[in-house]
């Protein structure tokens, strides 16, 4: 009942997230916001405090040994999502872990399989499908279960479930507080780490999913994902839109010129660049300024002062202010 529940949200998300904008990985947003809140609320006032109990009570070393119980069962699956994606070898190793571990582990309460260098590996099917080059569609607030996604949350509710040893314990009642008691154990686990969470965010909700997006698509890829294209910077040839944008618009090289022909300063990429005075000119006598006023070397108008005076340029560059050696 749970997962049809789920998997009809599942499948409404997909719909609505085609109609619904914003952060383009977050385009449900207002109902993930609404969703984190209840889950915040129920672990609050249940999940937390029944955690925090259960830490306090049980001594570090029966917690360690639940949790590494927990974990082995998961080695099998782990495995087999391994052998899915092309690493036999790895896969390998997570049925030598479990075999270790549930033998000489004492049905993996001890992890001995990692002191004798087996791997611990995590996996699962919404990964296999990420490899298979499949999108992981609309971020997901599911309800107690927490950040998912529309391909990782289908994955679950599809196809990882089954995978899981503890749904084919055949006794309702023990298979539910088995349940019960990996939710618990798993919260505790993260109770320092959700402390921290909770003090450092601004914003905790928007932590958490680009905590949870960041992580699982270094899970898929085993630590060393490519570089993630910018769709706001990028074009579809690859060029940068700004790089574009500011090519179709960028004026050429601006030369600014003295009313004797000799230039003084140049403007690139629409910054004035210090006045450079020229040293090796020489100063012209009366007569030869009157004839090289006439000569067409000025660029722009009116003519440039003989002493420090605002410089026109052309549009969209700032102004400034050079000092020539020229004299009258």
């Amino acid at each position: 009942m749970l997962r049809r529940f789920l998997g009809l949200l599942l499948l409404t998300a997909l719909v609505g997230c085609a109609t619904t904008g914003g952060n383009p990985h977050d385009p449900l947003e207002g109902y993930n916001r609404a969703m984190f809140g209840f889950n915040e609320g129920v672990d609050k006032a249940i999940i937390k405090p029944v955690a925090s109990g259960y830490k306090t009570v049980m001594p570090e070393f029966a917690r360690t040994g639940v949790t590494n119980f927990f974990s082995n069962l998961r080695d099998v699956w782990i495995g087999v999502n391994n052998i899915l994606q092309g690493k036999v070898g790895a896969g390998a190793s997570d049925f030598g872990r479990f075999g270790i571990n549930t033998t000489i582990g004492l049905l993996g309460l001890f992890d001995i399989a990692s002191n004798a260098g087996f791997e611990k590996h995590n996996e699962d099917f919404g990964q296999t499908l990420g490899r298979w080059g499949v999108g992981s569609g609309a971020y997901v607030v599911l309800p107690i279960l927490g950040p998912s996604s529309v391909r990782d949350g289908l994955s679950l509710l599809a196809v990882d479930w089954r995978g899981d040893p503890l749904w084919y314990v055949g006794n309702i009642p023990t298979r539910n507080e088995l349940v019960g008691v990996r939710l618990v154990d798993g919260r505790a686990n993260l109770l320092d780490v959700g402390r921290l969470a909770e003090e450092a965010a601004l914003d905790h909700y928007a932590y958490i999913r680009d905590a949870y997006l960041q992580r699982r698509r270094n899970l898929i890829y085993d630590g060393n994902p490519p570089p993630e294209p910018d769709p706001d910077k990028t074009s579809e040839s690859g060029h940068s839109k700004d790089a574009a944008a500011r090519a179709g618009t960028e004026l050429p090289p601006a030369r600014i010129t003295t009313q004797w022909g000799e230039r003084i300063i140049t403007a690139v990429d629409e910054e004035l660049t210090p006045a450079r005075e020229f040293s090796e000119a020489k100063s012209q006598p009366a007569s030869a300024r009157q004839e090289a006023a006439g000569a067409p070397g000025s660029v722009y108008e009116p003519r440039i002062p003989y002493n420090n005076d605002a410089l026109p340029v052309a549009p969209g560059v700032r102004t400034g202010f050079a000092q020539t050696n020229l004299r009258p």
